[in-house]
C-alpha cells in the first residue's frame, strides 16, 4: 500500500467510526456555532506563528485560502496583500466571513462556496490550507489542486497533534472507545514524498508570543465554563451532547486542575503549529 493510499485508509476509518456512533454528518457540519467559534476579528493583534506565514507573502500578492473557513487568517491576510480569496463549501463559516469582511471594511477579499476539490479557476500566487487535511480523502487529488491553483507557493499548517484529536481522551469516555487516528503530518509527510514533493517544514513556537510579550491562556473561571469549553469542538456529536455533559461531570476532577489562573484541563496534548511549504512546480504527472 502506498502512503496515499494508507492516507485514504485512515480518513475512512474515521468516516466510518464516525458514523457508526454519531450517525450521517449534518448537512453543514461545520456552520452554526462552531463557525462562530472560528471567527476572529481581522484587526486584532497577530501572533508570531501568523507573522512567519505572513513572511512568505508579498504586499502585491493574490492569497488564496482553502478550506479558508470564517476568515481567521485571510482576512487578516487582507490587509497585507493585494487580494484574498477564501474558498469553503460551508454556507455557515461563509456568513460569518462575509460578516466579518463587511463589519470591519476589508474590500480585497472574496469567497467561493465550494468544496476545494470542485472549485474552478481560482489563482493566487500563495495558496494555504490550514487544519484541513485531517478531512481530505483523496489528498493526492487535493494536492494537486493546491500546485495547480498557486503561481509561487504553496503553504499547508497544521497542528503536531491534529486538531480534531486534542479531545480523544473525552471521545474515549463518552463513546467507549478509541478515537481513530486521524492523519496528520507523520502521515502527510510519507504521502507528499510519495508524490515528488520535498518541502520545507518548520515547529513554530510553542508559546504566544505578540509583540514579543508572551501571552498566557485564558482559562475558564468557573466550573460551568469549564464544563462549557470542554463539550466544545466537533469531537461531541449534538445529539450526546448531554450524555457528553454528564461524563465531563462525573469526572470533573480528573479533568481539571484549579489553579489561580482557572480551571486549567489536564487532558490536553501539548501541540505545536506544523508549516509546511514548497515552491509550486515539483509535483510530478502521477497525480493528474
Amino acid at each position: 500500500m502506498s502512503k496515499v493510499e494508507g492516507y485514504a485508509a485512515l480518513i475512512d476509518a474515521v468516516n466510518s467510526q464516525r458514523e457508526r456512533l454519531q450517525g450521517p454528518p449534518r448537512p453543514d457540519f461545520w456552520g452554526g456555532a462552531t463557525a462562530k467559534r472560528f471567527r476572529a476579528d481581522p484587526k486584532r493583534e497577530m501572533d508570531d506563528n501568523f507573522q512567519v506565514l505572513a513572511s512568505f507573502v508579498r504586499t502585491d500578492d493574490v492569497f488564496v485560502d482553502a478550506g479558508g473557513g470564517a476568515g481567521r487568517i485571510s482576512l487578516p491576510m487582507a490587509l497585507r496583500c493585494r487580494q484574498v480569496i477564501n474558498v469553503d463549501p460551508s454556507p455557515g463559516m461563509i456568513e460569518e466571513f462575509q460578516e466579518s469582511m463587511s463589519e470591519d471594511g476589508i474590500a480585497n477579499a472574496e469567497f467561493l462556496l465550494s468544496d476545494w476539490l470542485d472549485s474552478e479557476g481560482v489563482q493566487g500566487d500563495v495558496v494555504h490550507a490550514a487544519n484541513v487535511t485531517y478531512f481530505v480523502r483523496d489528498i493526492d487529488r487535493f494536492v494537486a489542486r493546491l500546485e495547480a491553483s498557486a503561481r509561487r507557493r504553496v503553504i499547508v499548517t497544521m497542528w503536531s497533534v491534529p486538531n480534531p484529536m486534542h479531545n480523544a481522551k473525552l471521545f474515549n469516555m463518552v463513546y467507549g472507545e478509541a478515537q481513530a487516528v486521524i492523519p496528520g503530518h507523520t502521515h502527510l509527510l510519507p504521502a507528499l514524498w510519495d508524490l515528488g514533493i520535498l518541502p520545507d517544514v518548520r515547529f513554530l513556537p510553542q508559546v504566544t508570543t505578540i509583540d514579543g510579550v508572551i501571552q498566557l491562556p485564558a482559562y475558564p473561571q468557573t466550573k460551568e465554563d469549564a464544563v462549557g469549553m470542554a463539550l466544545e469542538g466537533i469531537w461531541l456529536a449534538p445529539q450526546h451532547r448531554d450524555r457528553g455533559e454528564a461524563v465531563v461531570r462525573e469526572h470533573f476532577a480528573e479533568l481539571f486542575q484549579q489553579e489561580r489562573e482557572g480551571f486549567i484541563p489536564t487532558w490536553l496534548p501539548d501541540v505545536r503549529q506544523v508549516l509546511i511549504t514548497w515552491e509550486v512546480g515539483q509535483l510530478g504527472d502521477n497525480t493528474a
